[in-house]
């Protein structure tokens, strides 16, 4: 290709990201599908041209780029296509694929179905279950057929397939990037933990253009609804994103309305048109309503809610010293980059079994290493830290005398998040008394999908906090979000500081503050309520933020 046309980052990336997918639909292990999937993540987020670093022999300097998937980036970058990609597509036919998750079936059983019946799309899908086809497949029996036939002859509506939300982020963001001129919205946008209802809008005086721009994209695999200024399109994970394509004086109107929630939406009245939000609201004559806070109908003057730039570090990282992919030396190079004064490296204790975990001797030996790196990164600092576990008792997995030598310690419960509720809260509150504690890392314990909030009494929690100057964590891991942001308000309004932080365990994951940071602002925080807001100096003053409010 002539360098003037080589594909960017994102185009790379999707491409990747595709292949990725498909070869786990056909099988592959389990390794070349993460290895692929990383390298697109690894793409994405280089600040370097990819396509420069293949015409200059260096793309294997990105981490994680072997010599398979330099082949496969190079032919990307040099003609513009991946063979084995179109053969992939062939075969497995994508769209089908994610139209029949839409539908509740399996990966393996859309790619059965499009086989035996030599189907391809939902039309022609449809086609085939009212000829009586579907009983040609094997495995499916009358009650399947009627189950399925049922589906597809109901009207479209927008599927609820939830993602977590920094996949649903990175979905909208991507989708709106590549289609220049287009604003993300729908639930990432209010910055919800879970996100059913994905959507762009595209200002447009040609729908049709849109729409077709929209098709095309590499996310879509198949649209399953289109109108005259609306479409959606399915991924191949069976996503719905639906496409807002309004004329441009009233894409104001229709960013507030794909913005949602619908109650927030029709208590606002009939909005009147504008090219921006802002314009909308003067018009309304309200205040511009952040969207996180658009939940419920809102009315007056909204907070000064927290921004990106007031962050000046993180207080919960790991490193290779336990689970951690990256080195103490390269999360501070990496958190200056992010313009941070300080990064807090809270690796592990013993009693999370599942994971190394630090004894005392170990934090000490960690400590050293954190001074010699402090040497080369001043004035940035990092900080000797821990996420020291709390037993069943309530007592700390690290000494006081250790835990004494530390400038920040974040305390959680891993274990043990069946217990019941005194049991819970009396082993979180123990360890609130530490005089060491400086914050409590994931209070509830939930894995989003996979594991309940445990029984915390949050209000004796919050008595508790207060009393002994404890901040609350609100965790960026996608899967946690820790508080969450109706707790985070709670927590605030008991007069609580708020700890925003990643848990990250890799580079990567530094930039995942923006979940933690939405979830705050969800509830209603301001940067005087989020203790990582404060200075470095502010952060050493106190081990107990909650002491040191103002």
């Amino acid at each position: 290709m002539d360098s003037a046309r080589d594909p960017a980052n994102t185009e790379i990336a999707a491409k990747l990201e595709a292949f990725s997918t498909l070869l786990e639909l056909a099988g592959a292990n389990t390794y070349s599908v993460r290895a692929y999937r990383r390298a697109a993540d690894v793409v994405r987020g280089s600040p370097a041209r990819v396509a420069d670093l293949v015409h200059r022999g260096r793309i294997r300097d990105l981490r994680g780029i072997g010599p398979a998937i330099e082949l496969r980036i190079r032919e990307l970058v040099e003609t513009g296509e991946l063979h084995e990609l179109r053969e992939l597509e062939d075969r497995i036919s994508p769209d089908l694929v994610g139209v029949g998750r839409m539908l509740g079936l399996s990966a393996k059983r859309a790619v059965q179905i499009g086989e035996t019946l030599g189907v391809r799309t939902l039309e022609e899908l449809r086609e085939a279950a009212a000829a009586g086809r579907l009983r040609e497949v094997p495995g499916i029996g009358p009650k399947n057929e009627a189950k399925l036939r049922a589906k597809l002859a109901q009207e479209p509506s927008l599927p609820s397939r939830a993602l977590l939300l920094n996949r649903a982020l990175e979905l909208v963001a991507g989708i709106a990037r590549d289609l220049e001129g287009a604003l993300w919205a729908g639930d990432p946008r209010r910055m919800r933990d879970r996100c059913e209802q994905l959507a762009v809008v595209l200002p447009s005086e040609d729908p049709a253009e849109a729409i077709r721009r929209f098709e095309g994209l590499p996310q879509i695999v198949a649209l399953v609804e289109w109108g005259d200024r609306r479409a959606v399109g399915v991924t191949v994970e069976g996503v719905a994103v639906e496409l807002r394509a309004p004329p441009p004086d009233e894409a104001g109107a229709e960013l507030i309305r794909a913005t949602g929630t619908p109650e927030y939406v029709e208590a606002l009245g009939p909005l009147p048109d504008g090219k921006t939000e802002p314009e909308v609201y003067r018009r309304l004559g309200v205040p511009w309503c952040p969207p996180e806070l658009r939940e419920e109908p809102f009315s007056g003057e909204p907070p000064a809610l927290v921004e990106l730039e007031s962050i000046r570090g993180d207080l919960h990282c790991h490193t290779t010293w336990s689970d951690g992919r990256a080195s103490v030396e390269e999360m501070g190079r990496a958190a200056i980059e992010l313009g941070y004064e300080y990064l807090a490296i809270c690796d592990h204790t013993k009693a999370v079994s599942v994971v190394p975990g630090l004894d005392a001797d170990d934090v000490r030996r960690q400590g050293e290493e954190i001074a010699a790196v402090n040497e080369l990164l001043a004035p940035f600092r990092i900080l000797r830290g821990t996420e020291c576990d709390i037993r069943t008792d309530g007592s700390l997995d690290l000494p006081d005398d250790v835990l004494a030598e530390l400038d920040w310690v974040m305390a959680s419960v891993h274990a043990g998040q069946r217990g019941s509720r005194d049991d819970l809260t009396k082993r979180t509150t123990e360890a609130m008394y530490s005089p060491y504690v400086s914050a409590i890392s994931h209070p509830t314990g939930r894995i989003i999908d996979r594991r309940p909030p445990n029984a915390l009494d949050l209000d004796v929690a919050f008595q508790v906090a207060l009393e002994t100057g404890t901040a609350l964590e609100t965790n960026g891991l996608a899967d946690r979000i820790d508080l969450k942001g109706e707790h985070v308000r709670r927590a605030i309004e008991s007069g609580i500081p708020i700890v925003a932080s990643t848990d990250t365990h890799s580079i990567r994951g530094l930039k995942n503050i923006v979940l933690a940071l939405g979830t705050a602002r969800r509830g209603w925080a301001t940067a005087a309520d989020i203790v990582n807001a404060r200075p470095l100096d502010r952060i050493l003053s106190s081990r107990k933020p909650g002491l040191l409010r103002t």
